[in-house]
């Protein structure tokens, strides 16, 4: 089987989590949050070229989300303009601060959510939006960012960056980053929030209890707690394993965009078949594409021992999330069609080609079926 998705875990990652552990053992380090932390976080802005803006390692990008959304003071009544096109992950913490998704229509061809509509359902009520980068495109900033400012330029409505699918993306005023183990980062499971910088000193306490853990040994018992918190931190084992992955970020990411640029030039033009816009800043973690019959494709790939699947369906659907407020045309298209194709690094020339292979055979046999 040809995998869609597999985790990468380099030989340092090993390295450096069996020597935080033998550390802890002898009692010098922390296996909870501790100096691989600060380390991680310094090394991946470095990566990222962030050139010093303030980010928090967190235990999930699920968590960034919801520590985004309560700096945002997002709470009972208020309504946030969102895709349902993403993990349930991005959505869940909406509903349990008992406010209100307002599902915002996305483009039939990408997946990324449409500024006009987010325009068009903008309220008073609206305190956040959150925008996913799906399959590691970045979704148009400038224009969400536009909304409103004209009648509201200092009080901007703040936008939420899900960038789960790219550790490269920024353009949020929060941006939420996934190492999830699927990642092209990994650190077991974890996540980050990039803030704006006058609200770095206020995340970091909320990331654990409200508590500042900077202040000494005895911190738990003799600081005040002004502003409840969660346990939302990163820890050293999490760390160490992102630290052994990072050198390697660049170039796994780079073999996704090579793989999705021969996709390109091999599958464009097939009957039944719409290959995603080329992207040459997308971090293609998925290569979505568009079928005419996806199950019959779906099953038709399954045969040949390759494994394709939608990934994730619309949220809008699902109970827990049913807050209808009307037609979602881009989304019906896209949810009906889309599939992602295997694009990751452990590609070889074989695979990448046996892949077009029976893309182009589906697309023939499809071609021929009588309408």
């Amino acid at each position: 089987m040809i995998d869609l998705f597999r985790p990468y875990v380099d030989e340092r990652a090993r390295v450096l989590v069996d020597a935080t552990l033998r550390a802890n053992e002898l009692g010098r380090t922390y296996i909870g949050e501790g100096p691989r932390v600060a380390e991680f976080e310094a090394a991946f802005a470095r990566e990222i070229e962030l050139r010093g803006a303030p980010i928090l390692a967190l235990n999930s990008c699920t968590s960034a989300i919801d520590l985004a959304l309560h700096l945002c003071g997002v709470g009972p009544g208020d309504e946030v303009i969102t895709t349902p096109m993403t993990c349930s992950a991005t959505n869940t913490h909406i509903v349990l601060r008992g406010a209100t998704p307002v599902w915002a229509d996305v483009d039939p061809i990408t997946g990324l959510i449409d500024p006009m509509d987010v325009d068009d359902k903008t309220t008073e009520k609206t305190k956040a939006i959150i925008a996913v980068d799906w399959a590691g495109r970045r979704c148009n900033y400038e224009a969400l960012k536009d909304i409103w400012q004209y009648q509201n330029p200092v009080n901007r409505i703040p936008i939420i960056q899900d960038a789960a699918h790219t550790p490269f993306a920024s353009g949020g005023d929060y941006t939420c980053d996934s190492f999830q183990a699927i990642k092209a980062l990994t650190t077991g499971d974890g996540g980050a929030l990039l803030v704006p910088p006058g609200q770095y000193e206020r995340a970091r306490l909320l990331r654990w209890y409200g508590l500042d853990r900077t202040q000494g040994e005895s911190f738990r018992c003799s600081q005040n707690i002004q502003s409840a918190g969660f346990k939302y931190h990163m820890n050293d084992i999490s760390a160490s394993i992102g630290l052994g992955n990072l050198p390697e970020l660049k170039r796994i990411v780079q073999a996704h965009r090579d793989n999705a640029a021969y996709y390109h030039r091999n599958l464009d033009g097939l009957s039944g078949v719409t290959v995603p816009p080329s992207d040459p800043d997308s971090a293609w973690w998925l290569y979505t594409l568009l079928v005419d019959d996806r199950d019959s494709f779906i099953a038709h790939m399954a045969q040949a021992g390759i494994e394709c699947s939608p990934v994730h369906s619309r949220n809008d659907r699902h109970d827990a999330f049913h807050f209808p407020n009307g037609p979602l045309p881009g989304v019906d298209s896209f949810a009906a069609h889309e599939v992602a194709i295997p694009v990751g690094w452990w590609l070889g020339i074989w695979e990448r080609a046996t892949i077009v292979s029976q893309v182009h055979s589906w697309a023939y046999a499809h071609a021929r079926v009588p309408a």
